[in-house]
């Protein structure tokens, strides 16, 4: 099954107000970055345990490990969960960056050192979202 069928069937399983909101992140994402990589993580192990939620993932670059290894990961996540929607931006070196110069303009949303969480769109300043993710491909880019 390729990305982008999988990408679908993930949101498809959504209910419909997450759907909604899914698609119009996923095209908002997709508008800011239209040759990006597409990724999409089933949320399971090598043991098909589950352990994540599933996320479709924008954009690559590579995660430089302690161990000198290094793996290539997505720029942007987008991932539905119990209480909302997260959006992650990888690859930033300032983990305070995006609360100190989003966290006060967003809305209602809780951020950390790579997250933007919040309960639906009607929270928060997609504007604001949007310039955080354009960060988020810039500051990654390999």
């Amino acid at each position: 099954m390729d990305v982008e069928t999988e990408i679908e069937e993930y949101i498809s399983c959504l209910d419909e107000r997450k759907q909604s909101e899914m698609r119009v992140l996923h095209q908002l994402i997709l508008n800011l970055n239209t040759s990006c990589k597409l990724w999409f993580l089933d949320g399971k192990n090598s043991e098909n345990k589950v352990v994540s939620n599933p996320n479709i993932g924008y954009g690559i670059y590579t995660i430089n490990y302690a161990d000198s290894s290094n793996r290539p990961f997505y720029q942007i996540g987008l991932s539905a969960n119990k209480t909302g929607i997260s959006v992650y931006i990888l690859g930033i070196e300032d983990k305070t960056f995006l609360s100190s110069n989003f966290g006060s303009t967003i809305g209602k949303a809780s951020i950390t050192g790579y997250c933007i969480k919040f309960k639906t769109i009607k929270d928060i300043n997609l504007d604001v979202l949007e310039s955080a993710i354009k960060y988020g491909f810039e500051a990654s880019k390999e």
